[in-house]
């Protein structure tokens, strides 16, 4: 009987993962954004020499040019494995997604990078229903060859730059009831405008996201604007209190949930891979809700207003206070400017 499983982390740690690569008996294909932790390069490394074949797409840099998954590539290529850059057509390649022998896929949020592993809440979806872990395999074939990915509107995943806006759009209007969001950017204007018209409904909303100061530079005023929009419409937006959030899970009506990689922002749905996928399995869905209904009840309210965020951007983060043109006064600034220079 096919089936779907969760992993969440850091709760679950990486055995989960592990395990798998471990039980891998003929093929192995891994596409990730970053690739660096040393217990899953062992694991990999170790599934080849015991004659898996193993395909690895690793994506070759970040915008600004800074290559991280050098040192995996040279391990990997050390041991024989296969990796190739992730497809050119795409600015970014954000997927994170493993096929074990054609029959088992993770659809997964976070990287392989010991930080999403112990310190961050993420999540991965292992799924062995065969046209998701097909369409899985079709896509990394594509990319692999550079090929063009097709998989239909009758795709069963959520898949960027395809039809990843339209499906989660889509999931945002059917919540009847509520609403409880995990994501790192809220700056997608077709987005936040269904989660603000979900609230206006009756649904009741609950966002959670990481301080502004996480925001790159010229993001921060679609990225705070997105967030005050979303607030004056009602929505409750919290910061998690002890672990860094980078997973993306949407739930909605405690019955159905959205797991992948896919970020928020315009750039996510139009120029990045992407994959996501959704879930309606009880057990699945009752694992999700107790995670949510516990972040929930270990986070805090974020605080939008003027000074909050002037403290957030100047103080703990990199500045960019002005673009957002805050009603701040002078001696606020004053004493926020010498707790810096103290600090």
């Amino acid at each position: 009987m096919f089936q779907r499983s969760v992993i969440v982390f850091p709760d679950d740690t990486v055995k989960p993962i592990v395990d798998a690569i471990n039980s891998a008996a003929k093929t192995l294909l891994i596409k990730m954004f970053l690739f660096s932790d040393a217990e899953l390069l062992d694991a990999v490394i170790a599934a080849k020499q015991r004659g898996v074949k193993i395909k690895v797409m690793l994506n070759p840099s970040r915008r600004n040019g800074e290559e991280e998954n050098e040192d995996a590539r040279v391990k990997l290529e050390k041991a024989g494995i296969e990796v190739r850059d992730t497809n050119p057509d795409f600015i970014i390649t954000h997927e994170k997604s493993m096929v074990l022998d054609g029959k088992l896929a993770f659809v997964k949020s976070l990287n392989w990078v010991s930080k999403n592993l112990t310190e961050t809440r993420d999540y991965a979806i292992v799924t062995s229903h065969p046209k998701e872990v097909e369409e899985v395999v079709l896509c990394f074939d594509a990319d692999w060859h550079r090929t063009k990915f097709e998989p239909g509107e009758d795709a069963s995943l959520i898949w960027c730059s395809l039809n990843g806006r339209e499906r989660i759009a889509r999931f945002i209007d059917s919540a009847k009831h509520t609403l409880f969001v995990q994501n790192e950017r809220y700056q997608d204007l077709v987005i936040i405008e269904r989660m603000v018209r979900a609230a206006m409904r009756g649904v009741k909303v609950h966002a959670m996201v990481p301080p502004p100061h996480s925001l790159k530079m010229e993001k921060i005023v679609e990225g705070v604007g997105g967030l005050r929009i979303m607030e004056d419409s009602g929505i409750k937006i919290h910061k998690l209190k002890h672990l860094k959030l980078h997973g993306k899970m949407l739930l909605a009506d405690g019955c159905k949930a959205i797991i992948g990689s896919i970020n928020l922002a315009p750039g996510s749905f139009d120029h990045r891979r992407e994959l996501a996928i959704e879930v309606h399995d009880e057990d699945v869905i009752e694992r999700l809700q107790k995670i949510a209904d516990h972040d929930w009840e270990h986070s805090h309210k974020l605080d939008l207003s003027d000074e909050a965020l002037f403290d957030d951007l100047e103080i703990r983060g990199q500045g960019g206070s002005e673009l957002l043109v805050l009603d701040v006064n002078k001696d606020h600034k004053k004493k926020k400017h010498h707790k810096g220079h103290k600090k």
